[in-house]
């Protein structure tokens, strides 16, 4: 397995990996992998994420219960599909 050395890291961004880290309980290591996974998307937990914030998007568009002005799926799927980002 390689390793990365990472220099002149911005202290708000070592404090923030820290803080998370130990919410995580997991060592700064093992926090920054997780971190870089989920921020390149090649992790399982990277694509919950993504589903749960698409839901949530979703939930935002829609309320729950009610049922008038329903937004068009179809344009919902293409727009997701045109994102280079996801």
């Amino acid at each position: 397995m390689a390793s990365l050395q990472i220099r002149n890291l911005p202290d708000d961004v070592y404090e923030a990996l820290k803080r998370l880290a130990e919410q995580e309980r997991r060592s700064l290591s093992q926090q920054a992998v997780v971190t870089l996974q989920e921020g390149l998307a090649v992790s399982p937990e990277a694509n919950r994420s993504r589903r749960r914030a698409v839901l949530e998007r979703f939930r935002q568009l829609v309320p729950l219960g009610d049922t008038t002005g329903w937004a068009d799926t179809t344009a919902l799927i293409r727009e997701d599909r045109d994102d280079p980002e996801r």
